[in-house]
């Protein structure tokens, strides 16, 4: 694993002058180890240290595909520097890859992170990395490699950045690409946990035109923007957020779905149905990623009317005037995993997903183009649906 950080071993004195310190990453490195070990897989061979993380496929697989992503969890980062935090956003870095991994139907199996600060103090760095691997052991996935850098100059001294990279593994008959997606097919959407990691420079935006604090409770801030009524009506569907500040639900992690899909896979194909689309709601919101998990000529009608959206989002809506269309266009919507099915696999589906404490509903129906004007994506009432 390439990590012992931030590289250097002589000189270290006049490294340390021009702002990288040596030491410190190699302090970070020896906090972070447990967490790292914690992520381990039968199939990881050496430790860490190394110049590159090794793992084998797992056993049984015939014509393996491997499939990798890499992304990040864009200015959600200056919220967590801000309220020197730094337990949840690692969760993030790991679900915006795994998720993307498994719409392939592929199992997570690794994960590399990259991690650039301003200053290495090495207790929030490991702390960092913690949340890393939090996420790999929800994902299923080992932490094999990464690298901390520290960029004096570059960055201010309390600024950082991550990316990240998951490497799954799938059968390649068993590939999940959409093709296999029909008119008729079943939506079902697995619920957020909130806003995710997209749309955070609209949010950071909106905190500084109201000057709002972070350190607020989130509950009286709820009132003084949305009124009473709607208040109680939100609380009462999410009742953990009662007593949270405002900084704490901006930070909620990212939901992890890896596990809870392919789980949901395997229950499906016990009946003789398969999953046929998978679509992880991202920048651009449901009308931008659910299309992708459809082939061309096919389109999805969403009934927004069948699940309800964050009190987060209603927050951020009315604060800077965005209706309910824009909302699902630039968050996630309340949906931060969609997948198409046939209707006879829907139960079992919605059983497994619901076995990892997800909820998931059917959201909509795939149709063809042509029946919706040549559009990939509408919004409007469905009947009839489960």
């Amino acid at each position: 694993m390439t990590r012992p950080g931030v590289k250097g071993w002589a000189g270290r004195d006049a490294y340390r002058a021009a702002g990288v310190d040596v030491g410190a990453g190699e302090r970070a490195v020896d906090l972070m180890r447990a967490h790292v070990d914690s992520t381990r897989r039968a199939e990881v061979v050496g430790g860490l240290g190394g110049f590159g993380g090794m793992f084998t496929i797992p056993a049984g697989y015939r014509e393996p595909l491997i499939v990798a992503s890499t992304d990040g969890v864009g200015t959600k980062t200056a919220l967590a520097a801000s309220l020197g935090r730094f337990d949840t956003i690692g969760i993030d870095l790991v679900a915006m890859c795994a998720d993307d991994v498994v719409c392939c139907g592929a199992e997570p199996v690794a994960f590399l992170d990259y991690v650039a600060v301003g200053r290495v103090i090495p207790e929030a760095v490991a702390e960092l990395v913690g949340s890393v691997a939090a996420g790999c052991r929800d994902a299923g996935c080992a932490l094999v490699g990464g690298e901390t850098a520290e960029h004096p100059d570059l960055m201010g001294v309390d600024a950082f950045d991550v990316s990240g990279c998951c490497i799954g593994v799938v059968e390649r008959a068993d590939l999940i690409d959409g093709s296999s997606v029909r008119a008729g097919d079943a939506i079902l959407g697995l619920v957020a946990s909130g806003l995710h990691a997209n749309g955070f420079s609209l949010i950071r935006g909106l905190l500084a035109q109201w000057d709002l604090d972070l350190g607020e409770p989130y509950q009286a801030r709820l009132r003084r923007s949305l009124g009473d009524a709607s208040t109680d009506a939100l609380l009462a569907a999410a009742p953990h957020e009662a007593m949270a500040t405002l900084g704490e639900v901006l930070l909620t992690p990212t939901r992890i779905y890896a596990r809870a899909v392919l789980a949901a896979r395997a229950a499906v194909r016990v009946i003789g149905a398969d999953l046929h689309g998978i679509a992880h709601i991202t920048g651009g919101g449901l009308p931008g990623n659910v299309p992708r998990a459809l082939p061309g000529g096919l389109a999805a009608r969403i009934d927004p009317g069948r699940w309800a959206m964050p009190s987060v989002m209603r927050l951020f809506g009315a604060l800077g005037g965005l209706d309910d269309v824009e909302l699902r266009a630039t968050f996630n919507g309340g949906l931060g995993m969609v997948i198409a099915l046939p209707g006879e696999a829907v139960a079992a589906a919605t059983d497994a997903i619901a076995s990892f404490g997800i909820e998931a509903a059917v959201v909509g129906e795939v149709t063809t183009a042509e029946a919706i004007g040549g559009a990939r994506y509408v919004e409007a009432p469905v009947e009839g649906l489960g």
